[in-house]
């Protein structure tokens, strides 16, 4: 062998090995990245069991109360409202809830949507348990988890299991800790007035004198011949009902 070749020979390794490690290296950067780990959805029906505890230990239930609602009616885009209406709703447990117009201000069809939609609320409280969020009324399916600034919440798809005007189909938000319904926002599943086409409900709950109660009302809604209102309502006051008067004996 010549002293050139040897020396060919001896250097073969040293140029197999950079080309070993550059393989090694570019097998490696073309692995499949392993997938995320699944997020587990909580147990569905473990959050409907504790809804429905604490919508019967609610002390809006069983307690009589008194609430100042505002509300203010928008037509089409306008930004000032066409009507003010302020109203008084009373509610005596177990289903007995009426109320009364103590102001109306602007044009009369905005007055006439609010009394149209209190009529609804109060024939709603007269069907009890039938009106209620629970799995005798809705079949839900769990959506996803969300966030009301710091509170975590579980925002579950409801569809009612039967046609009619009280239930709604749509979304609530359910507080992750308390169980408490925190927004309910959908569509009857059946018009709740002939004049009334179509309309899209949002309602926020909130604590109200140790009640949880609704204190902000919205709604989205077609009226024949007249297009489309938007009206806005928010509790402004609730408290606990006068004393009735003691009656005495004639």
């Amino acid at each position: 062998m010549t002293h050139k070749a040897e020396i060919a020979k001896a250097r073969t390794p040293r140029l197999w090995l950079p080309c070993i490690v550059f393989l090694a290296t570019l097998a490696s950067s073309s692995e499949v990245p392993s997938a995320p780990a699944e997020v587990k959805s909580p147990d569905l029906d473990l959050i409907l069991q504790h809804l429905e505890e604490v919508q019967h230990q609610d002390p809006a239930q069983s307690r009589p109360y008194e609430v100042t609602r505002e509300y203010k009616v928008f037509r089409g885009y306008d930004k000032q409202p066409t009507s003010e209406v302020m109203a008084q709703i009373n509610f005596a447990p177990p289903d007995m809830k009426t109320y009364k117009i103590t102001q109306a201000r602007g044009n009369s069809r905005g007055e006439k949507i609010v009394r149209e939609l209190l009529d609804r609320e109060t024939e709603s409280a007269k069907k009890g348990r039938g009106s209620e969020i629970n799995r005798t009324n809705y079949d839900f399916v769990f959506l996803r988890r969300e966030n009301f600034g710091v509170v975590p919440e579980y925002v579950l798809r409801i569809v009612p299991k039967r046609k009619d005007e009280y239930l709604l189909r749509g979304q609530i938000w359910v507080d992750a800790s308390t169980f408490h319904v925190r927004r309910i926002e959908g569509v009857p599943t059946k018009s709740p007035s002939f004049w009334i086409k179509d309309i899209h409900i949002t309602l926020q709950y909130a604590e109200l004198n140790g009640m949880w109660i609704p204190v902000s009302f919205d709604a989205i809604a077609t009226i024949r011949l007249l297009g489309q209102y938007t009206l806005a309502g928010l509790n402004i006051r609730a408290a606990d009902p006068p004393p009735a008067a003691p009656k005495h004996d004639p």
